[in-house]
This record gives C-alpha cells, structure tokens and sequence, in this order.
C-alpha cells in the first residue's frame, strides 16, 4: 500500500485549491446565500468543472489514482470551504453517483452530464424520521399509475434541497428499493426554508414533502438486484465525511501553527511555550493518523471493496471524533482570537460535530464495528 500521490496529483490538488481560490474570500462561501438560488455553490461547480474533480470515483481518470486521488481532491476541498464541499459532493459523488451507478444511458445523459459539466445542481434524500435510517426501513413509497409513479413521503436533513434541479428521493416501489428523480418545482413537492445550523451554513440543507408527487416512470432509478440501497448510499455519504474531516482538520492545526509562530505573548513568541508545542504535536499526530486511515480505506475502496466495510466504520469514528479535538486544541492556541467569529479554527469547530452525526453516526458505527470483531455482521 502506497499512499504517496504523484506529481501528476500534486498537480491537480493545486489547480483545484488555484480555481476555488480565484473565484474570492472563501468566508463568502460560508454564508448563507441571500438569493436562495445557489448562485455561490453554482459558480463553484462550473469552476470545479475545469478541473478533473467532479469526475473523480464516477468516470475513469488517466494519472490519477481512483478513490485514494478522489481523497486527496476531497481534503483539499473541504480544507478551503467545508461548505462548498458538503453541497458539491451532495452533487457530484451522491447525486451523480447514485445516476452514474444505476442509471440507465438515457437518465446519465438527463442527469449525469450537467453535473459533470458543473451546469446542475442535484440532491440526495435519504434521512426521514431521524439521520439514522439503520434501525428503521424506509417509509417513503413509490406507486405505480400507468406510466407515472406517484411518491410520497418525508424526508428530513437533505443538502442542497432548497437549491437542486433534481433530487433523488429514496424510497420502495413494489417491494424493491428505489430513487425516485423529483425535478425542482415538480406538483407535490415541498421544500422547506433551510435549516440553521451551527456550522455548514454556507449548505442548505431542508426537510421536504412529497404529497402523491406524480413522476415520469422513466425517472425511477433501480438499484441493481443485490444491492443494499441504503447501505450503499450510507457509504459514499461517510467517505464525504471523512474527506471533509481531514480538511477541517488540516485547516484547524495550520491556523494554529501559524499563529503561535507569528504571535507573542509574555516577551516570546506562543510557539516558545512548550505546553502549546505538545499541543500542536498531539494535533500533528491525531491530524496523520486520521490522513493514513482514510487514505487506507479510499485505497481499499479502490482495490477490495468487500473488505472495507470494518475499515469505513472505524475511519469515520476516528476521522469524525479526531477532527473535533483537533478544532478545540486549535482555538484554545488561538486565545481570544479564537473565540471570535471568522477565523479558519472557529469555522472549523463549528463544522466538525456534523461528521460525527451525519451518515453512519459513531455511536451506532460502534456497535457495527463490535459485532464485526465478533463476527456477527450479516
């Protein structure tokens, strides 16, 4: 296992940071978008679009490494707008995916190319009573009339909601798991106001409604037979997750290092105190650990998919958990400065108690990782 990336990706980890960062202050990005359109996350998409990014994991890539580049590319990212990450990945690589991995030729052309081209928005619905769907079966239900479907349900906590062109709804028809394509402004369909929320809010993320909303048949995606719908949506959702872990995290220890080197406090510079020096040492290590264990998974995404189940899991409570004791350290360096509004660390903090909650939460991963070592997963 190799986990050094080529020149080749150093190149593209760069035009990726070059291109986001040309487009202005990344603080922006973070704020809430005054015309509800999605114009910001818009404009990142058709920046991203330039670059090989939005089809990393979903077409093949020449010099590039499949799921451990698309890690790389993720952390780079999610390290200058976790916000603009959350809603491009709902996009791209759940979205995008979730078409590009069940789709048939003409519903990729329909939905898959604006995606990959950065000229569409699209969304995933997954979460209805609660984030955790692990206990619970899916409620929302698709009937079939002639040559619609009829959906209804409620799904909450959907990225992007408010702002998508699409959004893939998942549900059952006639017994069998399935996305349902529910085009933005579609009869039946209600999208609540966005969500306030401690960290992300440059993400909208809605709760929406669907009322008997009439479909066309051909916008029914299903899941190959065999295929855990659920479980495998869970998945591609903890991957963005942990990519977006090493990015606030990375994000976190830097603010702090550069801190401590550049101010002073009692006569000497705040890197001089050797309290703060073991902290930023124990950040380093939490910060390289969390790196080689998502980049062992993308790997073994990559090459054993089978064998990456107890690999996920473990990633995303050491990643997710990490990331947050990683954010802290770096606003206790910080001081003062770290208790106001608008510095990396402070962003930072408020972003990384999402990860432990969202997907697979840690505590239910847990108790999938315990029955594994066991040997009761089914």
């Amino acid at each position: 296992m190799n986990y050094d990336f080529t020149e080749a990706e150093h190149a593209l980890f760069a035009d990726i940071a070059g291109q986001v960062n040309a487009l202005g202050d990344p603080a922006a990005l973070e704020q809430r978008d005054p015309s509800e359109k999605g114009w910001q996350i818009r404009r990142v998409m058709e920046t991203l679009a330039q670059t090989p990014y939005l089809k990393l994991g979903l077409q093949p890539a020449e010099d590039y490494n499949g799921q451990l580049t698309l890690m790389g590319a993720m952390e780079v990212l999610a390290g200058i707008s976790p916000s603009a990450y959350l809603a491009v990945e709902s996009a791209a690589r759940l979205f995008g995916r979730a078409v590009g991995s069940w789709g048939n030729s003409a519903q990729k052309e329909k939905y898959l190319d604006p995606i990959l081209a950065g000229q569409g928005l699209g969304a995933l619905a997954l979460s209805e009573g609660a984030m955790n769907i692990e206990n619970e079966p899916l409620a929302t239900i698709g009937e079939k009339h002639g040559d619609s479907v009829l959906v209804t349900g409620t799904k909450q906590y959907v990225i992007n909601a408010s702002i998508a062109d699409w959004i893939a709804v998942a549900g059952v028809c006639e017994g069998a798991s399935a996305l349902f394509i529910v085009e933005s402004g579609d009869p039946g369909l209600s999208v609540d106001a966005p969500l306030q929320t401690p960290g992300y809010q440059g993400t909208p993320i809605s709760a929406i409604t669907l009322d008997r909303c009439e479909i066309p048949a051909g916008q029914v995606i299903s899941p190959a037979t065999g295929d855990d719908m659920p479980a495998v949506l869970r998945t591609w959702e903890n991957q963005i997750l942990l990519g977006a872990s090493l990015g606030i995290s990375k994000t976190a220890f830097e603010t702090a290092r550069d801190y401590a080197k550049s101010h002073r406090s009692g006569g000497k510079p705040v890197i001089a105190y050797q309290e703060v020096g073991f902290k930023l040492a124990e950040m380093l290590t939490m910060l390289q650990t969390a790196q080689l264990l998502a980049y062992r998974t993308a790997w073994t995404l990559e090459t054993s998919p089978d064998e990456a189940y107890e690999l996920m899991l473990s990633a995303k409570v050491f990643c997710t958990e990490s990331a947050e004791q990683i954010c802290s350290e770096a606003m206790k360096i910080l001081g003062g400065s770290g208790y106001i509004s608008g510095n990396r660390a402070e962003l930072a903090y408020r972003c990384a108690k999402y990860g432990q909650i969202a997907g697979i939460s840690t505590e239910i991963a847990r108790v999938k990782i315990g029955d594994a070592a066991l040997g009761y997963r089914k």
